[in-house]
């Protein structure tokens, strides 16, 4: 179905009632994004789905490829400390198997800092609100997948690793392929043979700014135009950072196998929190986490909607880097897991880091729906 068709849907108002419910401000931000902020905050992961711009001597900029971080934008703007925006609108993502055009329909919420259990309630209302959403389509074969972004930072936490090998294994985590080369790795040599690291080594022995400097000129003396909105001294020190984590000691077998039984983890929510809280030493932040999602399900499971059956899944999901808790996407069995028709979670840090402040800090949410999936025959 051509998203035309989707616009005319009778249907699609009945999708938007629940943000409509909230009495939410309904916002409409710029299409063009700050590229490298979109890829400071949504991950490097995500680069190869952008469709990137850039005027003459100008800002590298790109087609927005979510809402999340342009709304927080505008609620940062506004100088409120609490708000909900609603909005509706196209975001751009190139795939083999996806439009490049992709209607959605969705809500951000913000508040100021708030207690556990508001952010329990907070949650449950957000999955509720998007199930509810999602099931305005007409689709028979919804069913809930949930998560926590925080639990497998927590868990690395736990192993005591080289802390460059700890951060090298929480980068990797939205990538599966990456992660999964990662615990088969037996030692440092295999992960620095590439030319890339080999450069990053020769750089990484230069002060910064002379190594800014040299990387400049190799591509002015190789006629390279760079592009992807980094400048010389990032690109540096992304290079150097990553050959200083394949130089990191490699996994010992048995934190291999840990981590292995940690991304198996995917069961009903009970039972894999019960799973999972058996890999949490007593007093760890991850037990504190796993803990956490009990007052979560409570709510969740008494919402009027039936927001079920559900999974909860361990092993990181998405391209967006910046969720810090909570995420969550409603799947059609007849469109696979891959191709979730809704999907939302938590952000508590994503404000404080575009402000650059600590007073941005607070509760930071949202959820949005596709129509173009949801709606039962535009899927089929």
């Amino acid at each position: 179905m051509i998203q035309g068709a989707i616009l005319s849907d009778p249907r699609l108002e009945a999708l938007r009632a629940p943000f409509r419910e909230t009495g939410a401000a309904w916002v409409q931000p710029p299409v063009l994004q700050p590229l490298s902020l979109v890829l400071d905050l949504a991950g490097e992961a995500l680069r190869s789905r952008l469709f990137v711009l850039q005027a003459a001597g100008g800002e590298e900029v790109c087609l927005r490829p979510d809402f999340t971080t342009p709304v927080a934008r505008l609620h940062l703007a506004s100088g409120a400390a609490s708000g909900d925006y609603a909005y509706e609108g196209l975001v751009f993502r190139a795939s083999a198997d996806e439009p490049e055009e992709i209607l959605q329909v969705g809500i951000e919420r913000f508040a100021a800092g708030s207690a556990d259990l508001a952010r329990a309630e907070a949650d449950a209302g957000l999955v509720d609100m998007v199930w509810r959403a999602a099931r305005a389509g007409g689709r028979p074969d919804l069913s809930l997948r949930l998560g926590d972004a925080g639990l497998f930072p927590a868990f690395v936490e736990t192993l005591g690793l080289n802390p460059v090998l700890a951060a090298r294994l929480v980068r990797m985590a939205a990538r599966p392929s990456r992660l999964a080369a990662e615990l088969e790795r037996k030692d440092p040599g295999e992960a620095t043979a590439g030319a890339e690291d080999v450069l990053a080594r020769r750089l990484g022995a230069l002060a910064p700014d002379e190594a800014a400097a040299l990387l400049q000129e190799i591509w002015g003396l190789a006629g390279i135009t760079p592009v992807g909105g980094r400048s010389a001294a990032e690109i540096v020190g992304r290079l150097v950072r990553r050959a200083e984590a394949a130089r990191a000691p490699a996994l010992s077998p048995a934190q291999a196998d840990a981590v292995r039984a940690f991304l198996s983890v995917r069961e009903a929510p009970r039972r894999a929190l019960a799973d999972l809280g058996a890999l949490a030493p007593a007093g760890s932040a991850l037990r504190a986490r796993i803990d956490g999602w009990s007052a979560r399900l409570d709510r969740i499971e008494a919402a009027a909607s039936g927001a079920a059956p559900a999974v909860f899944e361990a092993a990181p999901r998405g391209d967006f880097a910046y969720y810090d808790g909570l995420v969550f996407e409603v799947l059609s069995a007849g469109l696979g897991p891959d191709r979730p028709v809704a999907a939302g979670g938590r952000y508590d840090g994503l404000p404080a880091r575009l402000s650059g402040s600590t007073a941005a800090a607070g509760s930071a949410l949202g959820g949005m729906v596709l129509p173009g999936r949801a709606l039962a025959e535009a899927g089929q």
